[in-house]
């Protein structure tokens, strides 16, 4: 057991992370209060931290990995990439027009897809929706819902 300089709370070890600098080995922050505050550091420098993101993304070695997600991920299911080629097809055609995010109104879009075997069957979310909506299906497969 732990105690969190944060929260103040007593908690079991596995609720910290590793830090080998740390006499006990684990930082003296708890994992919910370590998530918080990189959260709100973020937030607070949103402009910043996607100037550095973006940097380290043009990294060789991060290169190299996207290629290789992106390799996986197309041979993981096939549908999957035939639907993005459709709906990028179908955009430059003009037969689907890119609209708003359905959930809060961003500009900025996706194609997210509820079943690959509709490929023009698309609904309109923003990075973050569509994330989320990600997490949600996630969830409802684990349930068996």
């Amino acid at each position: 057991m732990k105690t969190c300089f944060k929260c103040k709370k007593e908690k079991p070890l596995a609720d910290f992370y590793k830090h080998k600098m740390m006499a006990d080995g684990h930082l003296n922050k708890c994992k919910e209060c370590t998530k918080k505050d990189a959260t709100e550091h973020r937030n607070k420098n949103i402009e910043r931290v996607r100037a550095y993101d973006s940097e380290r993304a043009k990294l060789p070695h991060r290169q190299t990995l996207k290629t290789e997600q992106t390799r996986f991920w197309r041979a993981e299911d096939a549908r999957r990439s035939k639907c993005h080629r459709a709906v990028a097809l179908a955009i430059k055609k003009g037969e689907l027009v890119r609209k708003d995010c359905n959930r809060c109104g961003e500009p900025k879009s996706l194609a997210h897809h509820e079943d690959y075997d509709k490929p023009l069957q698309v609904i309109w979310l923003c990075q973050p929706c569509h994330n989320r909506r990600h997490k949600e299906m996630k969830l409802i497969l684990n349930k068996g819902f």
